[in-house]
């Protein structure tokens, strides 16, 4: 591993990557620290703390922007407006014809979609500033600090807040684009990373067994690691003959092979996006702190048994969902019959095609269940036991930064083998 490391830095292109990666990272958890103009910090942090000790929804749209919600910083928005954009647009292209067709255009379809997601992107930014703006209010918050107008520290707070969730679209883009690993995933990993320390202290001071309750908690993460791995890696090989040719004086082909087919294709974007759309009605929540039954209806989806429902639901759902937009069985059908190639039983063209679609829906749905299941116990036990360790790093926070961490270096991996140097395992 650290040889894998060495070898890294030692690829001029690759050291460059890392570090800009890195460098994007330590950039955006220095703006989750940096207040907005005008903000009490002392005041607004207690109030805030008070405010997530009542309510499940804000306490997890904390943890997910890294606790910059918190502190009313440059970076509250987070990422989900980004990820809620690319949510409505990938589901728009299912419904859509035209976006369909735009998506199947190449590399300038996709830059097309990547500008529509960008603009709805700020348009939920901002409605979800003014929202936090009238969230932090009741709390009774002072917000003119500066000495201007109200009205006037109000716009320089929702101008702020909309510039933060921007320049965030824009540093997840740029380490997609130059740096190593997706963008999107890796800040929600740094999120959830930077909340740990706080989370092991909270859980270790929430009751007298909260020591006992917390090392438990830690070596179960630990243990569950090397299954999401397994699951991870795992693969469902379809035999493939390749047919003789000759060509000229040579015969081509007739070897064997398989084609590779991962149990979980979608990765870690099924919770991510699951998470997402159920802790969007506690981001419409914040417009109305007053009303009661809307505030109710952000808590139930929150947390309890109609959080948990949903959860298997909707990850089941979006497994399926993302899988078909990132594999396409008729595609892989076309290309085996041009290159020749068959599975050996089945016709070529559309039946190979429905053969493959029939292993991939059977294949996805344990894949599906096994996140959904890991990601819904730890809440059930949170409701038990009442430890603030397994609500901010149960199930979901676990197979996110696992499934992050090996997608990144499985990305590493590849370009250290393409520079011929060994990849961290053997």
């Amino acid at each position: 591993m650290l040889k894998g490391i060495a070898n890294a830095f030692r690829i001029p292109e690759l050291r460059k990557k890392i570090l800009i990666t890195i460098g994007i990272l330590a950039l955006y958890r220095f703006g989750a620290y940096l207040p907005a103009p005008g903000v009490p910090f002392a005041s607004m942090l207690e109030a805030f703390q008070t405010a997530a000790a009542g309510s499940g929804a804000i306490a997890v749209l904390n943890l997910f922007s890294g606790g910059a919600l918190s502190r009313v910083s440059v970076f509250s928005l987070g990422i989900m407006p980004y990820i809620t954009a690319q949510i409505i647009l990938q589901m728009f292209q299912a419904v859509i014809p035209s976006l369909g067709e735009l998506a199947k255009e190449g590399e300038s379809g996709q830059r097309k979609i990547t500008q529509y997601t960008r603009y709805l992107t700020i348009g939920l930014a901002l409605i979800n500033a003014i929202g936090y703006l009238f969230l932090f209010k009741s709390y009774g918050i002072d917000f003119s600090q500066l000495g201007f107008p109200e009205f006037i520290e109000d716009i320089v707070i929702v101008g702020v807040l909309l510039t933060g969730a921007i320049i965030i679209m824009w540093l997840g883009e740029v380490i997609t684009q130059r740096g190593i690993g997706n963008g999107m995933s890796l800040i929600i990993f740094a999120n959830i990373m930077a909340g740990l320390p706080s989370a092991l202290i909270s859980s270790v001071k929430t009751s007298s067994t909260g020591t006992v309750v917390t090392l438990i908690t830690v070596l179960v993460m630990i243990a569950i690691i090397p299954v999401i791995v397994y699951i991870e890696r795992g693969q469902r090989r379809i035999p493939v003959q390749y047919a003789k040719r000759v060509v000229g004086r040579r015969i081509m082909g007739g070897q064997s092979t398989y084609l590779p087919i991962k149990v979980n294709t979608a990765g870690v974007v099924p919770i991510i996006f699951a998470s997402a759309l159920l802790y969007l009605p506690a981001q419409l929540a914040v417009f109305f702190p007053n009303v009661g039954w809307i505030q109710f209806v952000a808590n139930a989806l929150a947390s309890g048994w109609v959080n948990w429902v949903l959860s298997v639901l909707l990850i089941v759902f979006f497994a399926y969902f993302y899988t078909s937009m990132v594999f396409n069985p008729d595609e892989t059908a076309d290309q085996l019959r041009k290159a020749g190639g068959f599975i050996p039983g089945v016709r070529p063209g559309n039946a190979t095609a429905e053969y493959i679609k029939s292993v991939l829906d059977h294949i996805t749905l344990p894949g599906a269940l096994f996140m959904a299941i890991l990601a819904v116990v730890p809440s059930i036990l949170f409701s038990i036991t009442g430890n603030t360790l397994m609500q901010s790093f149960g199930g979901t926070s676990v197979l996110i930064m696992v499934g992050v961490a090996m997608d990144t270096i499985s990305q590493l991996e590849s370009q250290l083998k393409m520079h011929n140097y060994e990849g961290f395992f053997k």
